[in-house]
C-alpha cells in the first residue's frame, strides 16, 4: 500500500483554489451541472472532484471518470467530502473476508485501509502506479513506505455488512508523513473502528530511506488538512506508546515462515498486512479461542524479501509493576485485556523485521 500523496495537474497553486472552489460550489450546482464562478477559476457546480480536477486544469469528462479508468470511478462507491481534503468509500463485507469467527479478519480491515487509501489518491489524479507518488518523487524514484500502523476495531463487521472508511493524510515532521482512517457501520453512523500509520520515503533502487523534501512536501500537502487533524486526538493514546523490543527466550512462537508469491506488493517486498498474520501465527490458541483483537500496533524495521524465512515470537506483556529490571522474572499480570508483545526476525541472523503489540478482549458468542 502506498500513501496518498497530492499533486494535480497545473501544480499546487491551482489546486488549491480548486479545493477551495469545489468546497463553496458543494451541493449548489442545478442537475445539468450549469457553471458558476467560484473561488479564481470557473468550476462545475457538482461533486467536488470534479470542480477540484477541472479547476486544476483537468476536463470534467475526464474528472467524472469517463476516460481511462472510468469504470472503476463509476462502480466504486467512494468520494472526496465538500472540502476535498478527505476521502470516504464504502464497502461490502464478503463471504471471504470472514474468519471462524463469522466477522471480518483484522486482515481485511488492513486491506480495506490499504484500499481506500489507494482510492483516495486515484479520486484526486495521482499517480495509478500503485505507488500513489508526487512528481518530484517519480522523478527522483522515491516511493513511500510504512514505518508505523495502528488498528483499534470496537466492533468487528460482518458478512454482509456495509462499512464506510474516511481517510486523509498529513505531515509529521521532517522525515515522514501520516494517514487516519474512521470506520463506521454505515447502516447505523457508528464509530467501530479507528487507524492510524506513519510513512517514511525510500529510494526504489537503493532501497535507503531520504529525508522528506521541502518539494514533495508542498506537492501533497496542498491535499491535507489546514490544521492537524487526528483520528486519535486523545492525550496517551494507544498509538503513541513505544514498543519494546522482545526478548528471548519468547512464550510462544512459530518458525520458519516463508513468504508466498501472493505476499508480495508493486513495491517488490512483502506488503505490509502479510505481517499482521505472521504476528497472529504464534499467538497461544487459548486466546484465538476466548478473545478477540482489540488493537494492534507494529513498527516495521526491515523490508522482507520472497526468499526470507521469518520467526514469529510472541509472550505476554507483564504489566509495569511486574517487571523486575527490565527482565522476565516479575509475575503475570492477569489483566481485563491481556496485551502481548510481538517480533518478527529473520531466521538466519535474528535481524529485526517487526514489533509489535496486540490487546484482546473477550469474544461474546
Amino acid at each position: 500500500m502506498e500513501m496518498l500523496k497530492g499533486y494535480v495537474a497545473g501544480g499546487p497553486i491551482r489546486a488549491r483554489k480548486a479545493a477551495a472552489a469545489a468546497a463553496q460550489c458543494g451541493g449548489r450546482g442545478a442537475a445539468g451541472g450549469g457553471r458558476r464562478r467560484c473561488a479564481a477559476a470557473w468550476v462545475r457546480c457538482s461533486r467536488p472532484e470534479t470542480a477540484a480536477a477541472e479547476a486544476a486544469g483537468l476536463t470534467a469528462e475526464a474528472a467524472e471518470g469517463r476516460g481511462g479508468k472510468g469504470l472503476a470511478e463509476r462502480l466504486r462507491l467512494g468520494r472526496l467530502v465538500e472540502d476535498g481534503l478527505s476521502y470516504k468509500e464504502s464497502f461490502i463485507v464478503r463471504c471471504y473476508e470472514v474468519g471462524i469467527n463469522k466477522t471480518a479478519t483484522v486482515e481485511t480491515i488492513a486491506n480495506l485501509l490499504q484500499e481506500v487509501g489507494g482510492s483516495h489518491a486515484q479520486s484526486v489524479g495521482f499517480s495509478t502506479d500503485g505507488f500513489a507518488t508526487t512528481p518530484t518523487m517519480r522523478k527522483l524514484r522515491l516511493i513511500w513506505v510504512t514505518s508505523r500502523m495502528h488498528i483499534e476495531i470496537y466492533k468487528y463487521p460482518a458478512w454482509g455488512d456495509v462499512v464506510e472508511i474516511e481517510t486523509w493524510c498529513q505531515g509529521e515532521g521532517k522525515i515522514g508523513t501520516r494517514r487516519d482512517w474512521i470506520l463506521k457501520d454505515l447502516a447505523t453512523g457508528d464509530v467501530i473502528g479507528r487507524a492510524t500509520s506513519k510513512w517514511v520515503m525510500m529510494n526504489q533502487d537503493t532501497r535507503r530511506l531520504q529525508r522528506v523534501s521541502d518539494e514533495v512536501r508542498e506537492e501533497y500537502l496542498v491535499f491535507c488538512p489546514r490544521t492537524p487533524r487526528l483520528a486519535f486526538p486523545e492525550e496517551d493514546n494507544g498509538s503513541l506508546k513505544k514498543i519494546p523490543k522482545l526478548e528471548d527466550p519468547a512464550e510462544y512462537s512459530q518458525l520458519g515462515l516463508v513468504p508466498r508469491r501472493a505476499d508480495l506488493d508493486m513495491n517488490q517486498h512483502v506488503n505490509n498486512v502479510t505481517y499482521i498474520g505472521w504476528v497472529l501465527e504464534s499467538m497461544p490458541q487459548e486466546i484465538i479461542d476466548t478473545h478477540e483483537l482489540q488493537t494492534i500496533t507494529l513498527d516495521y524495521r526491515r523490508e522482507c524479501q520472497h526468499n526470507d524465512v521469518v520467526d514469529s515470537l510472541t509472550s505476554l506483556e507483564l504489566a509495569d509493576d511486574d517487571r523486575t529490571n527490565g527482565s522476565a522474572n516479575g509475575k503475570q499480570h492477569e489483566q481485563e485485556l491481556p496485551q502481548f508483545l510481538h517480533l518478527l526476525r529473520l531466521s538466519g541472523t535474528g535481524l529485526e523485521i517487526n514489533r509489535g503489540r496486540t490487546e484482546w478482549r473477550k469474544l461474546i458468542r
